[in-house]
């Protein structure tokens, strides 16, 4: 008998019965306003316009033209991949340190992850590693704000206006966190964001999709939430594209509202306490906090992490992680499985078998996807810890306890 597949949890599911000495996120700190704006969609017998009065709303709140509310970021990012139109084939260069979310939508359509390695010493890509896996097929470049830091997107923005390319935010990761001085979701021509329960400005579920492109826009709109359909009159619906409906539910979006209205005020204390944290594991021998960048004005941090120096610890980066999570951190762990060129598999099995789009024609040359294509992001994550979620409850004594924990470890495994 086949063994059972252990499928993957996702949201809220993936933290039942997460402990420790420090805050968890569950349960989320709720907008004084969500019950209301439930009530509203109930008391109207759903006939309230609620996804886009939070569309308007967020779109508001970040200074962009347009915000398209979705079920999720995975479900934005497929809308956003719908609305370009690009040719199987062709390429877009993601950051390989990400979720599968990022790179569902457009492998779905044909389009072609290039996994550009990860600048040295951090979690994101830049312009230098972008710029070496350009081809005549590449057609916009995905930027990850992974943990909440924002990647250098001035550079990243004029080598794509070099090349003629789009560039495209996943801020999953990263809600209103700003880069010299500007909101993350406004630094490129379009931008996707997650409220799923476990993220920042968490509701039940939930995504969106902004941009202050229109014609991307109505494009986004048609495809991914009128299923490609066009009224002819005197008969109805037509069909004219293969698209979806991937709208946003009422009762999400009267969450998502609510949280929006608290969610600036818990960016700013995040980003007050992960400074102050990483401050303090920087003081411990052989532990490098993730590395905040000048341009990240405020770190709208959602996961913390740190390295720990080769060489001097006794234990295993696994073994670490383990003794943290024993010791009261919640959720502490090793992230290689974020590796998206070593984590897709089904990729794998594609390239291997030069499966569609995988094959030549439409594909202009070979792929390979493993954690040797991205050398330097696969080094980086042998030795990097992070727990879970970093939350809008943590204090300047949780802060303290955290590196306490961190040091006693360090300490008991040092050489």
């Amino acid at each position: 008998m086949a063994e059972k597949l252990q499928a993957a949890k996702w949201g809220a599911q993936a933290h039942v019965g997460e402990v420790g000495k420090l805050p968890v996120a569950f349960p989320r700190t709720m907008g004084p306003n969500a019950l209301k704006y439930v009530q509203e969609v109930v008391d109207s017998g759903l006939t309230c316009d609620m996804m886009g009065r939070f569309e308007k709303a967020f779109a508001e709140a970040l200074g962009v033209k347009h915000c398209i509310g979705t079920p999720g970021c995975t479900p934005a990012l497929h809308v956003l991949a719908l609305a370009c139109g690009f040719e199987p084939g062709d390429e877009i260069i993601v950051s390989p340190v990400t979720d599968y979310g990022t790179v569902q939508g457009w492998i779905a359509e044909g389009i072609i992850p290039v996994f550009a390695d990860t600048e040295p010493g951090t979690i994101n890509f830049c312009p230098e590693t972008i710029a070496a896996c350009i081809t005549s097929r590449t057609r916009a470049i995905l930027c990850v704000h992974m943990t909440g830091l924002i990647n250098d997107m001035d550079g990243i923005n004029a080598l794509a206006k070099k090349h003629g390319l789009l560039v495209f935010e996943d801020v999953c990761q990263a809600v209103f966190g700003e880069y010299k001085g500007r909101v993350a979701g406004t630094l490129a021509d379009a931008a996707c964001f997650s409220f799923d329960a476990e993220k920042t400005m968490g509701s039940d579920t939930g995504g969106c999709m902004v941009t202050n492109n229109t014609e991307l826009y109505e494009r986004a709109r048609y495809m991914g939430q009128s299923r490609g359909a066009v009224m002819q009159p005197h008969f109805g619906r037509l069909h004219a594209d293969i698209g979806y409906a991937y709208r946003m539910p009422g009762c999400t979006a009267a969450i998502c509202l609510a949280q929006l209205e608290i969610v600036r005020e818990q960016v700013a204390h995040r980003d007050a306490m992960v400074r102050a944290l990483y401050r303090k594991l920087a003081e411990i021998p052989g532990i490098t906090p993730l590395p905040i960048p000048e341009h990240t004005n405020v770190y709208s941090c959602w996961m913390p992490g740190f390295n720990i120096e080769s060489g001097m610890f006794t234990c295993s980066t696994e073994a670490f992680a383990s003794q943290l999570a024993e010791a009261g951190i919640p959720g502490a762990g090793m992230g290689e499985y974020y590796l998206m060129p070593a984590a897709l598999t089904c990729l794998h099995e594609k390239v291997a078998e030069s499966r569609y789009p995988y094959c030549m024609p439409p594909a202009s040359h070979k792929h390979t996807y493993s954690s040797e294509s991205c050398p330097v992001a696969s080094e980086f994550l042998k030795t990097f810890i992070r727990w879970s979620t970093f939350c809008e409850k943590y204090q300047p004594e949780h802060v303290d306890l955290a590196a306490q924990l961190v040091a006693e470890v360090a300490d008991r495994n040092r050489v």
